[in-house]
């Protein structure tokens, strides 16, 4: 077979036994059963088993299994019996950790997946990109990603840029004639498009010659190494944290082995002990925790419209000090309304009466391409529906269309900033109208009608209410008209659009969103600096962010052209007073976002088109538009927002903030508790008492108290005021704010009240003094997760039940600890004793202490800095 760029678009077809219309559904799914998804493998998914090994891999782990087999050859087989007990209870909850969140971030790339355009059945429909076969129809435009490999067959002026391909970075104008030669290089087969390229100008379409891997992008993947999964800069900073903790904890075992020799301890009890208390003093279960944590927000996210593609997005969400959005459709409901008309001289909010003003509706029927059904919903363009909304409200739309039918048009230019339809006259002949910005028609029109018939037109006059409308944030157009008793030959604007009468204005609306009034209020009380960048008129810019309350009245507008003359110590300047940019071109987003950064502040940047991609990657999280976005768009954010909302970017902060918060919440509750078990095995030989705990004992207290509460902690709601507060420095330590310090105190608290158990206990001379300070420790820290819920407010007026996976926890976890000291079998394995009821409750009591000291810990802070730091 020759190869698709030297077939022609009927021959190509026939091979793919498709046609211009598409393949029905039918086929496409007997297509994608034989041709498999269009994909390309993202490496070898670990498998369950796998996760399941992992969990045997760690050092720590397999030096504990050494422990069990050093126990069972010197013949305590109840020792080593429950080593791999532990090990293995340890072992699956790693496994559930990790398989959770492969299987969340497996569903959030699920979910990102990219769309494409097709014909099915004969009529366009989007369809994940994964399910595009061989013979389907493409349509693309620009800013869309070419889904597969295409062989074009229509294209008005597509081109496409192949630097991912052949490194050249020149877009490629594509055609659709068959090429002469067989062997001509990627870059010369100008009517192919392939995967993984992007469409940057124009529109066209293609019919599908291959997928997944067998497209050109396919081959390559398959001679690359699979990639790495990234990690978020907290997951690398806590990964260098561990370690470092982990040396610490290796040394500090290797002093407790030696000091038990010293004081003739037996060897096996002190090489059991420090191989224990290393496994117990590392958080092994924090890399997973981030992971789940951020997973879950990401899809607490999707719920409240906003879809992660980089979970360090959600990490960096709380850092953030700036958001600068678009107006149109973020801000606003990209929902076009009339709010006022101009005609024989009145500005009024409603139409009037009189032939002005009916010739002036019917100008807004005629000069018009949208429709409106019966239902009242609008196709075509927002603000063409808008007018033909206006009107209907006085005149029969398709009555009007029916009588003076289109026999000629000259459609909207950009650069003659206006569109022209003619029509048949009522009074006999032609009437044409045109339909354009201000200027413009002011340019052609030398009458104004009125009721009383044409009189001479005052532009100044008619440039001041133009003024007036856009300074309340209207759009304007300006509507003319001519009669004809022949039409002209040719029909150009030079013969159409000369010698107008102007009917009158239109002034139109894109509405601020309510929700987003709120947001922006929101933002300020959160410390974060709303901005407004749009490429639209200064005044209508200026307008919407005074309704809005993003400007002050005494606050400008800096424009693109103002922007384009400024030096970089300028544009440093500018930034730190700017509060609104108009007609602003894409390619200044740039500019401006770096300008912030090197003031730095944490930039969000919104964007939807692909001239922004450069705008969104620089920015620290880029937000793409998930309904209006471009695919270019939504590859270069970090978020996606699927109902292009303003507020919602703000909702995603307070996520963000949220996970931040309980991700340091179960930092302070691991490394505390793991800290005190280590100044408890660490201390207590030093001050004359027995060894407190036996490693059965240390590995059973980690067991049930490392990682399902740090789950736990995860599901916390958020703290009141947590949008009333600075945003977190990015570069600010995981330990700052007091988390370092709480650590200390509180690990040499928990650690102290265990020996002042074992001391009381051994005192009295009880038998059960072993089991009590495994009790008391236990029990310490169930109290310490229930106190550090908040860094701030008392757990009386947060309430026990507001967290229920938490307190589902504590109430397992305590029945597993009194299981523990009151079952025989659990006595036996254990090395427990039951407790008597005073016993008991002095442990209670001792747990309660420590409760009590957190909590008076957060009534200081309080106390200090009543605003929580919100008044920084």
């Amino acid at each position: 077979m020759a190869p698709w760029h030297q077939l022609s678009v009927p021959e190509a077809l026939a091979q793919l036994r498709s046609s211009s219309a598409g393949l029905s559904s039918t086929e496409a799914r007997a297509r994608l059963a034989s041709h498999g998804p269009n994909a390309l493998p993202e490496g070898a998914r670990r498998s369950a088993l796998g996760i399941l090994l992992r969990q045997f891999a760690d050092f720590m782990i397999l030096l504990l299994l050494v422990a069990a087999v050093v126990s069972g050859l010197v013949g305590d087989l109840k020792d080593t019996v429950s080593i791999v007990a532990i090990v293995i209870l340890n072992a699956i909850v790693g496994f559930v950790q990790e398989y959770r969140a492969d299987r969340a971030m497996a569903a959030l790339k699920a979910m990102a997946a990219p769309t494409a355009t097709v014909h099915r059945d004969g009529a366009p429909r989007v369809v994940p990109g994964t399910e595009i076969v061989p013979g389907d129809i493409v349509l693309l435009d620009a800013g869309r990603i070419v889904p597969a490999d295409l062989r074009v067959i229509e294209t008005a002026s597509l081109r496409t840029e192949e630097a991912a391909l052949t490194g050249e970075s020149v877009a490629v104008e594509k055609t659709t004639g068959p090429l002469p030669s067989g062997d001509s290089a990627l870059g010369d087969r100008t009517n192919m498009a392939y995967k993984g390229t992007i469409a940057t100008y124009g529109r066209g379409c293609g019919v599908v010659v291959a997928t997944g891997m067998d497209t050109e992008l396919g081959r390559i993947a398959a001679s690359l190494a699979h990639s790495h999964e990234t990690t978020t800069p907290l997951q690398r900073r806590l990964a260098h944290f561990g370690r470092r903790l982990a040396l610490m904890a290796l040394a500090i075992c290797a002093v407790v082995f030696a000091a038990g020799l010293w004081r003739g301890e037996p060897p096996l009890l002190m090489f059991m002990t420090a191989v224990s208390l290393a496994v117990a003093a590392i958080p092994e279960a924090l890399p997973a925790v981030i992971t789940v944590s951020l997973a879950l927000g990401a899809h607490r996210m999707i719920r409240q419209r906003a879809l992660v593609r980089k979970l360090p997005a959600v990490e960096s969400l709380g850092s953030v000090t700036v958001i600068c959005s678009d107006k149109t459709g973020t801000l606003t409901l990209n929902r076009m309304s009339v709010e006022a008309f101009f005609c024989d001289g009145a500005l009024t909010a409603a139409p009037g009466s009189g032939e002005p003003w009916d010739v002036l509706l019917r100008a807004l029927v005629l000069n018009n391409d949208a429709a409106v059904d019966a239902a009242g919903t609008g196709t075509g363009d927002s603000m063409e529906i808008a007018l033909l909304q206006a009107a209907a409200c006085t005149l029969d739309a398709n009555a009007t269309r029916r009588d003076q039918p289109r026999v000629a048009e000259l459609p909207f230019d950009a650069n003659r900033r206006c569109m022209t339809t003619v029509h048949p006259d009522d009074r006999g002949g032609f009437v044409s109208f045109t339909k354009g910005a201000t200027e413009a028609l002011l340019a052609q029109a030398g009458t104004m009608a009125t009721a009383g018939g044409p009189q001479p037109l005052d532009p100044a006059a008619i440039t001041a209410v133009t003024e007036r409308m856009a300074a309340d944030g209207l759009r304007v157009l300006a509507f003319g008209v001519r009669h004809w008793d022949a039409l002209p030959s040719p029909i150009t604007p030079d013969t159409l659009e000369r010698d107008l009468t102007l009917l009158g204005l239109v002034g139109m609306m894109d509405p601020p969103r309510d929700e987003a009034r709120e947001a922006v209020a929101l933002c300020r009380q959160a410390g974060i600096l709303p901005l407004m960048i749009t490429g639209d008129h200064p005044a209508t810019a200026r307008a919407i962010a005074r309704r809005l309350r993003i400007l002050e009245d005494d606050e400008g507008v800096l424009t693109g052209t103002e922007l384009a003359k400024l030096s970089a110590a300028e544009l440093a300047a500018a930034v730190v007073r700017t509060r609104v940019y108009a007609r602003v071109a894409p390619e200044q987003k740039l500019d401006i976002v770096r300008a912030l950064q090197a003031r730095g502040e944490i930039v969000a940047m919104t964007g939807d088109g692909v001239n922004d991609a450069p705008a969104l990657k620089q920015a620290d999280i880029g937000v793409a538009m998930g309904v209006t976005g471009t695919d270019v768009a939504k590859e270069a954010s970090g978020i996606i927002l699927l109902d292009d909302n303003f507020a919602t970017i703000v909702t995603a902060v307070r996520e963000g903030r949220r996970i931040f918060d309980n991700l340091r919440r179960f930092i302070r509750y691991a490394v505390t508790t793991n800290a005190a078990e280590v100044w408890l095995i660490l201390l207590a030989p030093f001050l004359g008492l027995p060894m407190p705990l036996l490693p059965i004992q240390i590995l059973w207290i980690n067991l049930i108290s490392d990682g399902f509460p740090g789950l736990a902690l995860a599901a916390e709601p958020e703290e009141r005021g947590v949008m009333r507060r600075p945003p977190r420095p990015p570069q600010e330590s995981i330990f700052a704010r007091g988390l370092g310090i709480h650590v200390v105190w509180v690990s040499l608290l928990m650690a102290g009240l265990c020996i002042g158990t074992e001391a009381w206990m051994t005192w009295r001379e009880k038998t059960a003094w072993q089991t009590m300070v495994f009790t008391t420790l236990a029990l310490a820290q169930l109290g310490h997760v229930l106190a550090i819920r908040s860094e701030r407010e008392s757990l009386f007026s947060q309430g026990f039940f507001t967290n229920l996976p938490l307190a589902a926890t504590v109430t397992v976890t305590l029945a597993l600890q009194l299981a523990a000291v009151y079952l025989p079998i659990m006595n036996a394995i254990l090395k427990t004793e039951p407790l008597d009821l005073g016993d008991l409750a002095l442990a209670v009591g001792a747990a309660c202490g420590l409760f009590f000291a957190v909590e008076i810990e957060k009534w200081r802070a309080r106390r200090v800095d009543p605003a929580g730091g919100r008044d920084r």
